[in-house]
């Protein structure tokens, strides 16, 4: 998924999910603001606080603006449409650390109604590709401890290590894969189905549980 120089946006990218859903996965833009406004609302209340790590009510305009106005390159977001209603389904978003280059921060919301669909595995895979393009080679996440989800969606994709933990979060870091990922989507949905979390070269064979830090 490279960015077109000239219109500082990647192409669109069509994946089918293992229930047969469309998506539609796409750079994110300024005039994306509604569709983002509407894909909150569909957030439940757990869900908004796993996002955002606080009992967040609405989106500001100001948090509109920084969600929507990425530049595709220090800060890239991937937003997944139903490919049949054109509704906004999850964003990912990866922003660099200017301590670390080598290194961003992602985060993921996939709405309620999607959840445990596949649609998770699709986007950080998709972002992964993103951010290999751009020099990252890996990402880190303040995840909070109860998160399960989210700690799973990462073990599909490595190992993560542990950074620190304070308040009920966990800061993690996995080390991006050298290969692409987005031509293997249909086997990452079929393993993260399967609930075989080890995939990549490295983080032991297919079918083997990480440990857990």
């Amino acid at each position: 998924m490279a960015t077109d120089p000239e219109t500082q946006e990647a192409p669109a990218r069509r994946v089918t999910l293992l229930d047969g859903a469309r998506l539609l996965v796409r750079p994110i833009r300024p005039e994306d603001r509604e569709l983002v406004l509407a894909g909150f609302d569909r957030l439940g209340e757990e869900s908004r606080y796993r996002r955002f790590l606080s009992a967040t009510a609405r989106l500001t305009p100001a948090q509109l603006r920084y969600l929507t106005e990425v530049d595709h390159h220090r800060h890239e977001a991937l937003v997944a449409l139903d490919a049949d209603g054109g509704e906004g389904v999850g964003v990912a978003r990866y922003v660099r650390s200017a301590q670390e280059p080598d290194a961003a921060e992602f985060a993921l919301a996939v709405v309620d109604d999607w959840q445990g669909r596949g649609v998770g595995t699709a986007l950080l895979a998709l972002l992964i590709d993103r951010a290999r393009e751009e020099g990252i080679r890996r990402f880190t996440a303040l995840v909070l401890t109860e998160n399960r989800p989210m700690l799973d969606l990462l073990e599909v994709f490595g190992e993560p290590r542990v950074r620190g933990r304070e308040h009920g979060t966990v800061e993690l870091a996995i080390e991006l894969p050298e290969r692409g990922l987005g031509d293997q989507l249909p086997v990452l949905l079929r393993a993260a189905a399967a609930g075989r979390l080890s995939l990549l070269p490295g983080a032991g064979a297919p079918g083997s549980r990480p440990r857990r830090a």
